[in-house]
Order: C-alpha cells, then structure tokens, then sequence
C-alpha cells in the first residue's frame, strides 16, 4: 500500500477529517472553523492520518494527531507530529503545546514535556481547545522551539 506525502487538507476534506477525529474521541465542534490548520496523509483517498498546528500569538497548540487503527504503528503520527513542529518553527513559533487524556508518553517519547495548565501562555489558554473543548484532566505538554 502506498501512502501519499504529507499535504494540507483543502475543505472537500472536512467530512473525512470529522469522521476521522468522531471515531477516534477527539473534538470535531470547531473543525469547521478551522480546518485549514490541519495536514494529513491519504491511502488513494482516504484520509487516514491528520494533525493540526493552530497559531496562538507566538506559540502553536498541536491538534488532534490521528491515524486510521489499521494504519498505526507505521510511524505516520511521528511524521505528523514532524511535518507540524516544522512548520511551527518556520512560522517563528516560541514553542509548541499540546493536550492529550491518552497519549502523554507518546508525546514525551517525541520531546514533549509535562507542564502545568497553569503556566501556559495566555494566548494558548485562551484557544477553544484549551479553554473549552478539553477537560480539565487531560495532559498539557510542550516542546520548545529553537530558532534556525
């Protein structure tokens, strides 16, 4: 099976991505309004790996990281993960945040550290990921950025 590369997602993607973020718990309520931030891979086309980088002042918050359960374990949410952290440093992002219920030590074993809520940027507490669409309990992780 041959993957594509890495690529943007244009707006006749928008019912593969919510379908792919519905079926894997993650929040769909503002995809709409931001679809643009999100990339992803395709098997011929089917969408079956995306990610999001939503700008935040000088800082990114990493979306949603999803891959298709049969096509796991391949390495596409590292390349993912790669491909954002990218273009989160080509933007001039500070760093990059992230919040996640499940996958905290995967994105520790990424770079990632564990920070408190409490200590991010206002521009990163004040998205609708983090201030409304993620329960408290998850994990807030972040990665800093070095300038090239």
């Amino acid at each position: 099976m041959s993957l594509g590369s890495i690529a943007w997602l244009s707006a006749d993607c928008l019912g593969q991505l919510e379908n792919l973020l519905k079926n894997n718990d993650l929040p769909i309520e503002d995809i709409g309004e931001c679809a643009e931030i999100f990339c992803g891979m395709f098997d011929g086309d089917r969408l079956v790996a995306a990610g999001g980088l939503e700008p935040a002042g000088n800082f990114g918050l990493l979306r949603s990281v999803v891959v298709q359960p049969e096509y796991r374990e391949r390495g596409l949410a590292r390349a993912i993960v790669e491909f954002l952290l990218g273009q989160a440093q080509l933007q001039g992002r500070e760093a990059v945040y992230l919040l996640t219920e499940t996958a905290a030590g995967y994105f520790e074993n990424l770079g990632f550290s564990r920070v408190e809520r409490a200590q991010v940027p206002a521009a990163i507490a004040q998205t609708r990921q983090f201030a409304a669409l993620c329960p408290d309990s998850a994990s807030c992780l972040m990665t800093a950025l070095t300038s090239g």
